[in-house]
């Protein structure tokens, strides 16, 4: 048995020649499926990309607005079982071009150095903006459930697994002992 060809994963990125060379209030929706983008390598994505992505023309550059769902593969931050989490992303951007289209020329980018940009083949590129997006929306603390219990902070048992697990009192250290029976002192002595 012959197997298929493995597909590239699909990019987020759209060659925008046409519409830069179209009138200001031009636009494009294009619909996303099976997208991916390269993570750190503590973030995984569980599902592809999907969504839409509406690329608008003014008069000196692209504003690219995406609407994507994804689902990030994490583990819980108290009993570390794998789990995913939904994202809806919402990328906003405004991309200037890299090279006069009427002309061909280089532009000026000096002005402007921390702007996003055209490449100078006229592919407008959302991986990085994407990737951000992914980044930000991140759960700080995942959890498999709100009410996790965690683990044990003595033997690392799973205490959604076993509720009445404990331990007999830990030995109290020799040199402590005399401190087991100390009691504040009360406010009116």
């Amino acid at each position: 048995m012959r197997s298929s060809p493995k597909r590239p994963p699909r990019m987020l990125a759209y060659n925008v020649a046409g519409l830069l060379g179209s009138s200001p209030g031009d636009d494009r929706r294009y619909t996303v499926a099976d997208a991916t983008v390269e993570l750190p390598d503590d973030l995984h994505l569980a599902e592809p990309i999907s969504g839409e992505v509406h690329l608008r023309r003014t008069d000196r550059s692209i504003l690219a607005d995406a609407v994507l769902h994804t689902v990030l593969a994490a583990n819980c931050s108290r009993c570390l079982r794998p789990l995913t989490t939904p994202l809806e992303l919402t990328v906003s951007e405004e991309a200037l071009p890299t090279i006069d289209f009427a002309s061909g020329l280089a532009l000026d980018t000096a002005e402007e150095p921390d702007a996003f940009r055209i490449d100078a083949h006229h592919v407008l590129d959302l991986d990085g903006p994407v990737r951000d997006a992914i980044s930000m929306a991140e759960p700080i603390a995942p959890l498999c459930r709100p009410d996790c219990p965690g683990l044990c902070p003595e033997c690392g048992a799973d205490l959604a697994d076993d509720p009445d697990h404990s331990h007999p009192d830990a030995l109290v250290d020799p040199r402590l002992a005399p401190l087991a029976g100390w009691q504040p002192p009360s406010a009116g002595s």
